[in-house]
């Protein structure tokens, strides 16, 4: 597979925003985090923006995330990746996969699958493929037909362990809780699942900083670096960011987008003071520099249990 980045001999991390919507603060803190422990640990920061989704994504959304990002006081290392400008290396790694007959076509409904999901005989939940929908022929060569079908990835019967280096040791049972995945959609274009770990691969990405929401995407991400003949990397996922009911920080809980928060008279210093609070680094809520951020972080004073966006410092935001 081809690498638009120069080597590195330095450990390298990612930035990997999604032009469909602008960033809220839940994303900031894992954005920034990521950025502080490459910066402190002496890794490489690459760009890339994530902009597949064809129907979610918003004009503009993409500048706008990478002027946002340097207004939070963040920078990376190299040129950044679009991944529509070039389809290629997602091509070339499917090829592979159907020439190893590690994938398969799949044409049927999500209403199909959810029904013979449902089946007695299945005994599995509602979301996984089951194996008794897989084609007589699946694990032999196929053709890749790129805007014809959906093509699934294999998932054998075994457990995949992730070791992370936030939230421990996690086991999955795939087959059970996924079972085969898409790994390229009938739009002619990858599934996340691939496009993420294609990216990485052309990245030179080491270290994966993201929320623990995306733990058991390790797990199919891993088998599918194992078929590409790859490394995983290290992985490194932080616990989300809550909303004052306990659910995920989401609409539900009004309009967080930092770019509100800005449009309202926010200081980058505000947000930064914020972030600082979450990540154990101050016993309040004070303005601060990225510079003094980046002076007192350290990853180890950071709770392992999920944050909780108040009301208090939502009125600090906004005030």
């Amino acid at each position: 597979m081809p690498k638009n980045q120069p080597a590195s001999s330095k450990p390298v991390t990612r930035l990997a925003p999604s032009p469909t919507g602008a960033l809220h603060l839940g994303n900031a803190r894992t954005f920034i985090v990521n950025w502080a422990m490459a910066r402190t640990r002496g890794w490489q920061v690459r760009l890339r923006m994530e902009d597949l989704d064809g129907p979610r994504i918003k004009a503009g959304s993409a500048e706008r995330t990478i002027e946002l990002l340097s207004w939070m006081g963040l920078d990376w290392d190299g040129d950044t990746i679009v991944q529509s400008s070039d389809l290629s290396p997602y091509h070339e790694a499917m090829k592979g996969l159907c020439a190893a007959g590690d994938v398969f076509p799949c044409n049927l409904s999500r209403g199909e699958i959810q029904a013979a999901s449902s089946a007695p005989q299945e005994g599995a939940s509602e979301k996984a493929y089951p194996r008794s929908l897989r084609p007589t022929n699946a694990g032999e060569p196929v053709e890749f037909v790129e805007e014809t079908h959906n093509y699934r990835f294999l998932v054998e019967e075994s457990s995949t362990t992730i070791e992370d280096l936030v939230a421990g040791s996690r086991t999955f049972r795939l087959p059970r809780e996924t079972g085969d995945f898409v790994a390229w959609t009938r739009r002619g274009t990858p599934a996340y699942q691939l496009s993420v770990v294609v990216d990485d691969i052309r990245q030179g990405v080491t270290d994966v900083v993201r929320g623990d929401d995306l733990l058991e995407s390790a797990a199919r991400q891993t088998l599918l670096y194992k078929a590409l003949d790859r490394p995983s990397p290290r992985w490194w996922h932080l616990p989300l960011v809550l909303g004052p009911d306990g659910h995920r920080l989401a609409k539900r809980h009004g309009d967080t987008r930092v770019d509100t928060y800005r449009a309202q008279g926010m200081t980058a210093g505000k947000l930064i003071g914020l972030m600082a609070t979450w990540c154990g680094l101050r016993p309040s809520l004070e303005e601060m520099t990225m510079e003094q951020f980046l002076d007192d972080f350290n990853l180890d004073l950071m709770s392992r249990e999920p944050i909780t966006f108040t009301e208090q410092e939502h009125a600090w935001l906004a005030s």
